[in-house]
């Protein structure tokens, strides 16, 4: 029998995930919406959320939670961090207890703060979970273009297992022991874009983006090694690679959101026209309680916080970023 995996969510990522690992596995892939997966497995495109890029033809896709997770071997979590337990909770009457879950969400419960896995242990004590995290942006994946990805578990003799998975020959996966520092790096670089975003809405240039991603990295490694991250896991891909992806391509959900904010529009009105979750509009408002209770400075953070929460305006926060007392960068 074929080795069997099971990707649940059929947003753009999840999809994208499902087309890739299909190349390695036999996959089945839970859309929520019956009408995608009629898409998926009729004309092998998503066409809500990835339009015209052709699918993997072996990939099967289907509404139904058990006729997916029942079989699978491995199953990858691509659910958005505030919907995350509800489906997790879900589908854990279908699965067994031995069986692993990798979480490819990029962001933290609002209300408990916990990353994806640190949730999954409440719910699965004992289960082997993961994560997958970098830059990796969706349609340069199905486009086969290089990209760089890194597997972080906390059960280690599955580790190169599950990076097989994943693993083709434009897609390289590293693997790392640091889930936590993993998670948070991918949770972080969301604000920062938004940071990043509305500096671009407000007119700057380069050197204004380059100042608010490499302070904005500064303080990611701070809170993230404060909260028990490895140091060296934020300047890897799980930090600074996907920094930079998302807060530099146009193709990323955070930097739009904050590029509109930035040129005066309001979070609900910006967010009611976009079919995907720009995760990082929920995760600000975390990092700054994380940021309080570890006693962590983020002032980048803590402006774009007070932009979501309609305290400022962009044009605010950029004010107060300026005054702030100059000091020595390390």
């Amino acid at each position: 029998m074929a080795f069997q995996v099971a990707v649940v969510g059929g947003g753009s990522w999840g999809t994208t995930v499902a087309h890739l690992v299909s190349h390695n596995a036999e996959t089945k892939l839970w859309c929520r919406d019956q009408e995608v997966a009629k898409s998926i497995n009729r004309k092998h495109r998503n066409i809500r959320y990835l339009g015209k890029h052709k699918l993997h033809s072996g990939l099967r896709a289907s509404n139904n939670l058990e006729e997916v997770i029942s079989t699978a071997q491995v199953v990858l979590m691509a659910i958005p961090s505030q919907n995350y337990r509800g489906v997790f909770q879900n589908l854990l009457g279908f699965l067994r207890p031995e069986i692993p879950v990798i979480s490819l969400a990029k962001g933290l419960e609002q209300q408990s703060q916990l990353t994806m896995t640190q949730l999954m242990e409440t719910e699965s004590p004992g289960r082997p979970t993961g994560v997958l995290t970098g830059p990796n942006l969706a349609a340069e994946v199905l486009a086969g273009n290089a990209t760089a990805s890194v597997v972080a578990t906390n059960d280690q003799t599955i580790q190169s297992e599950i990076a097989k998975i994943f693993s083709t020959d434009t897609f390289r996966v590293y693997t790392s022991n640091d889930v936590l520092g993993c998670e948070l790096g991918g949770a972080f670089k969301n604000v920062l874009a938004l940071a990043v975003g509305m500096t671009t809405g407000l007119g700057t240039g380069d050197n204004t983006r380059a100042a608010v991603v490499t302070r904005g990295l500064a303080e990611l490694a701070r809170l993230g090694s404060a909260m028990g991250g490895m140091p060296e896991t934020f300047s890897g891909l799980a930090g600074l690679g996907d920094l930079i992806a998302t807060c530099f391509s146009p193709q990323s959900r955070n930097r739009y959101v904050g590029e509109q904010l930035g040129k005066g529009r309001g979070i609900q009105e910006v967010l009611e026209e976009m079919t995907n979750v720009a995760e990082g509009v929920v995760t600000a408002p975390v990092v700054s309680e994380l940021a309080n209770k570890y006693g962590v400075e983020t002032p980048i953070s803590d402006q774009v916080t007070a932009v979501i929460n309609g305290e400022i305006t962009a044009a605010d926060a950029y004010d107060v970023l300026l005054l702030r007392e100059q000091r020595p960068e390390h």
